[in-house]
């Protein structure tokens, strides 16, 4: 029987983006389904112990950039470490994953992959809806249609739910991917994921 992995992310996660495509990758090799979770880390970190970038340390602040330039040159993933957009607000881009998420997982995650990209690549500003209208035109979706969805309290109601499900299920951090009730945080964890898929 196939897997089912809860992909629960911040959209404005470096280590989301860094992870995203060997992620869905890995899915798609072992036949699993996926449920496409954004979720606030905003209001995740408070009842888990975790701090906004702002407010951790400043020895982690500069371990956490080396990092990121290490790990994109080890996976050949373009990223810029402090870019342009940063640190951008991702709550309307997670409401236009989740619009997108109504007409198929794989839009979805088309979606989700190319708002990465957008930050942490391209320098383009994902809180602003033309440029969200703009990339997804790009990911061949129906941009006036997904505003719109996008737009709708029921959007916003969901993606409130689902920071409230991750908090729930014992999610701290993004990525975080989850079989059954087994967690895996983070982009450096798809080894021991794939290990569970192939179970």
């Amino acid at each position: 029987m196939a897997h089912h992995i809860d992909y629960y992310f911040a959209i404005v996660s470096p280590w989301t983006y860094l992870g995203h495509a060997r992620f869905v990758a890995l899915a798609r090799q072992h036949g699993a389904t996926v449920a496409v979770k954004p979720m606030d880390l905003g209001a995740v970190f408070p009842v888990s112990g975790g701090l906004p970038l702002s407010k951790r340390a400043p020895q982690r602040q500069a371990y956490r950039l080396v990092e990121l330039a290490r790990w994109s040159e080890f996976l050949g993933v373009p990223l810029n470490v402090q870019p342009k957009f940063f640190p951008a607000n991702g709550d309307l881009a997670a409401c236009w994953i989740l619009a997108a998420a109504e007409l198929g997982t794989a839009q979805a995650l088309a979606l989700t992959g190319a708002v990465g990209r957008a930050l942490w690549a391209q320098e383009r500003d994902i809180a602003d809806a033309a440029t969200l209208a703009a990339i997804a035109g790009e990911c061949g979706l129906d941009a006036a249609k997904l505003a719109a969805r996008a737009a709708s309290p029921d959007m916003s109601a969901r993606y409130a739910a689902l920071t409230q499900e991750a908090i729930a299920r014992g999610v701290f951090g993004a990525p975080t991917y989850v079989v059954g009730d087994e967690l895996f945080w983070g982009q450096d964890r798809l080894d021991f994921l794939a290990r569970k898929l192939a179970k």
